[in-house]
């Protein structure tokens, strides 16, 4: 059996590669039917926000990516709720359904996990 993979992006979509290199693992992983779950933390819950304009700043549009990671098989989605809230962002308006969890759900939700990679 494989062992379970929580992703935790922890970057926002504009400040680097690090967010486009996380959904790239989780596509894969889905793609290889791996069981793994995404973690949306700290600036990395800007990924979810519908109000991106990446055009702005130079970089790629990871809308696409992130609507992808359901067909994939990626549907354990997750972010943390202090992130969200000290960034400004309703649970109700992300780009994605996400369960948004406290930090008491946050531990036990990595504890679950055989294998955690942060970026």
């Amino acid at each position: 059996m494989a062992k379970s993979l929580l992703i935790i992006s922890r970057q926002a979509p504009w400040s680097g590669p690090s967010a486009r290199e996380a959904l790239d693992i989780a596509l894969a992983g889905g793609a290889f039917d791996l069981p793994l779950g995404m973690l949306f933390l700290d600036d990395g819950v800007f990924q979810l926000s519908t109000a991106q304009h990446p055009d702005a700043v130079q970089q790629k549009n990871l809308t696409a990516n992130l609507q992808a990671l359901p067909m994939f098989g990626v549907e354990d989605l997750f972010a943390c709720a202090h992130s969200l809230a000290c960034r400004g962002l309703d649970s109700t308006t992300l780009e994605l359904p996400v369960a948004v969890l406290d930090d008491a759900a946050l531990s036990a939700l990595i504890a679950r996990y055989d294998q955690v990679v942060t970026l």
